[in-house]
């Protein structure tokens, strides 16, 4: 039995009955910046990421960044991200760096008619950069923003349903809940909610463990991506 809703109910409920008892840091009331290691699954540390979420008048700006390398291959990527305050997407950048290997693309989300814009700015960039335009749901959203949207669902107590997320390219997005589950944060065990994320694209079809604390925020603790070469493991630095 999925207990995650009934738990997520009773907690959303608590909060409101709290009010301002309630310390309401971090994402969706204020800005964040989360700061992760990067762990090979050995333990070996390979490098850091971070999230961030800034608030403006018109919505949100979040930002993502991976630095990190095993021998023979570094990665620097930095992914922008702006949404309504609805967390529908309205812009996407994503800078890639891999091995040497540069680029830069972005997606422009046209929300009212229903479709989005591609663009490749390097190293097609220039006077004629690759474009292509393609159709979009409702209150689409990119990858980033739709981590930030499954936070504030969480913390309403509903779950995230399947839905068509854009990072480039469009992929379906699933999220499970698979239970309680105790890990080690500052070297003290930590019961978080687990939770499997299930990605299939074009020409990928893939999935990631995320472990969220049970604060207001929902703050991701921990997250898990499995890859060909084995297990990385991105921890919340505190």
């Amino acid at each position: 039995m999925n207990h995650l809703p009934h738990f997520l109910s009773i907690t959303a409920c608590f909060l409101a009955a709290c009010g301002l008892a309630v310390a309401q840091n971090g994402f969706p009331w204020q800005n964040e910046s989360l700061r992760y290691s990067m762990n090979w699954q050995s333990g070996l540390s390979v490098g850091d990421g971070s999230l961030t979420a800034h608030k403006t008048e018109s919505g949100w700006n979040f930002e993502a960044t991976v630095n990190a390398g095993v021998p023979g291959f570094a990665v620097n990527d930095t992914i922008h991200s702006s949404s309504t305050q609805s967390l529908c997407s309205t812009q996407l950048d994503r800078e890639f760096n891999h091995a040497n290997k540069k680029t830069h693309e972005r997606t422009t989300f046209d929300q009212k008619a229903g479709s989005a814009e591609r663009t490749t700015l390097f190293p097609d960039g220039g006077a004629k950069p690759g474009k292509s335009t393609f159709d979009i749901p409702s209150c689409a959203r990119d990858a980033l923003t739709f981590l930030y949207y499954a936070r504030v669902e969480l913390g309403q107590g509903r779950m995230v349903p399947p839905q068509r997320v854009f990072f480039g390219s469009g992929y379906d997005v699933k999220m499970d809940y698979t239970g309680a589950q105790n890990i080690p944060v500052d070297k003290k065990p930590t019961v978080t909610d687990h939770l499997v994320v299930s990605v299939k694209g074009p020409k990928s079809d893939f999935h990631f463990e995320v472990f969220y604390a049970r604060d207001a925020a929902r703050t991701p603790l921990q997250i898990k991506i499995p890859l060909s070469m084995g297990t990385f493991t991105l921890d919340l630095v505190r």
